[in-house]
């Protein structure tokens, strides 16, 4: 199967995302560029990663007016990423807009159209923190309304944490794409971490993740290319049927 590891490069800048890439390119297919590196390095990160032959998830969760996201939709499209992300608090008229505006892009150049995700709830959101926004939904009731309104908009996926996988694949069917990021390994250590609503990268794959998104427990650690090994061989020996 193709490799559905998708490793996030939340690095600073050109060269250590291109020291990552090349030790970790034999056993990575998908690398994400989120708004750090994009913000640092602008296409530049792009154009390195296709060089080596490898598939781009654009994670820059655009959220703004349609006309806006529209726009943007078409540069990620002209970018050539393979997957890009809005956020699904922007509404139905701002997702439809932006599948809108890439099905017309790639028709017009004639290639193949990116994946478009809706993420629902950032894996750094609580209870708690939901409820300051003004939200008084459960998390799980609020991630479900969100993703159906995502694929209402005629988005192919999601973004949502593991813990909302099992009944979100209940509720959206096989097809709907699930990426999930708040990836931690077994007993990591329990230093500083945002991310709350986590999981294993075994659970997340038994949960229904078609990927997932692994970043600081492979790129800091103190071999990336050891801890991406570990990580595939342990997902393969339970999940054999949805390995890596």
């Amino acid at each position: 199967m193709k490799n559905k590891l998708i490793i996030s490069l939340d690095v600073p800048n050109l060269r250590t995302a291109e020291r990552l890439v090349d030790e970790l390119s034999p056993l990575v297919e998908i690398f994400k560029v989120g708004s750090q590196l994009f913000t640092a390095t602008g296409p530049k990160i792009i154009d390195l990663l296709h060089k080596r032959k490898k598939e781009v998830f654009l994670d820059l969760k655009f959220h703004d007016i349609p006309h806006t996201v529209a726009e943007a939709a078409r540069a990620a499209t002209r970018l050539g990423v393979f997957m890009f992300n809005v956020h699904g608090i922007g509404g139905l008229k701002m997702m439809q807009a932006a599948a809108k505006a890439t099905e017309g892009e790639a028709e017009k150049l004639k290639i193949k159209k990116p994946l478009i995700l809706g993420v629902t709830l950032l894996t750094s959101f609580d209870e708690q923190m939901l409820k300051e926004t003004g939200v008084s939904k459960q998390i799980d009731d609020y991630v479900l309304y969100l993703a159906q309104e995502i694929k209402k908009a005629g988005l192919d996926g999601v973004v949502a944490s593991p813990q909302e996988l099992r009944f979100l694949r209940e509720n959206l069917g096989e097809s709907f794409i699930m990426v999930t990021p708040g990836i931690r390994f077994p007993r990591a250590s329990s230093g500083e971490d945002d991310q709350k609503r986590i999981a294993t990268p075994k659970e997340a794959i038994k949960n229904g993740a078609d990927y997932i998104v692994v970043g600081r427990p492979i790129i800091a650690a103190e071999s990336p290319k050891e801890a991406a090994e570990q990580l595939i061989s342990s997902v393969r020996s339970e999940t054999s049927d949805k390995a890596l």
